[in-house]
């Protein structure tokens, strides 16, 4: 596992990444494509979950190296501690003031039963292992924005497959307060939360409706907080959670 290098002013540094796979050669392979961008650069590797909580839970005294790190690149499976449990450790380990890292969880068809798991745990979106080195490079730039990968068309597919072989269960004591918070979005809203469940962009759903992007940006807001999760990926897992959209619809 790497050390975090001493950090210079962060507001003049690229987008710091870390990879969490139990595969070294899949590691570097990932830090070769990374590291080739004058905005990316990796600043942590760990071979399984544990060590990557660890690592993002050490620093000095009263300080973890959470802010040191801005898109987890996180695999499956792995030893010791696999990285759905690791996502969730991570991500809750943010807080107003340090914030947690997003997550990019890295996955293939027949880990489709983790990838929903992983982004209720708060990852920000899920990339095919396969995926093309721009792809993956998009995914990062996409999530450090503060948005979420489910626009590219593999991804549609993957989502799509996933709630058609998982369906949809709700929690034993009812629905959560997002399921809920659905039935108070007004009717564009609804409509702007289909279109994203359909992995249209901000752009494209402003082309589809008529309206300023500007408008379409107001309306995710608007959606993300009356819902009150995190990002897109997580408002589409409720929408598909509550048939607001079916798969092949």
């Amino acid at each position: 596992m790497t050390t975090l290098p001493a950090g210079s002013d962060p507001t003049d540094q690229p987008i710091r990444v870390a990879l969490v796979d139990d595969q070294q050669l899949v590691r570097a392979g990932f830090r070769m494509v990374i590291d080739s961008q004058p905005d990316l650069t990796v600043v942590l590797e760990a071979g399984d979950g544990a060590q990557a909580v660890r690592a993002l839970a050490s620093g000095s005294p009263g300080r973890s190296a959470l802010g040191h790190v801005d898109v987890v690149l996180m695999d499956v499976r792995m030893p010791t501690m696999d990285g759905l449990t690791a996502t969730a450790a991570i991500t809750a380990a943010g807080t107003e003031l340090c914030p947690a890292p997003r997550v990019i969880v890295l996955t293939t068809f027949d880990l489709d039963e983790y990838v929903l798991a992983a982004i209720r745990a708060g990852a920000s979106g899920f990339l095919l292992k396969d995926a093309p080195p721009e792809e993956m490079l998009g995914a990062i730039r996409t999530v450090h924005r503060g948005d979420a990968v489910i626009a590219p068309s593999s991804t549609r597919r993957l989502l799509e497959h996933l709630v058609t072989v998982l369906p949809a269960e709700l929690p034993d004591d009812g629905p959560t307060p997002a399921h809920s918070a659905v039935a108070d979005l007004t009717d564009r809203e609804r409509e702007v939360l289909v279109l994203m469940a359909h992995g249209r962009s901000n752009t494209e759903i402003g082309q589809d409706l008529f309206v300023a992007e500007a408008t379409v940006k107001t309306h995710v807001g608007r959606i993300l907080a009356k819902l009150g999760v995190r990002d897109r990926v997580q408002a589409v897992v409720v929408a598909y959670e509550t048939a607001l959209v079916r798969p092949g619809a």
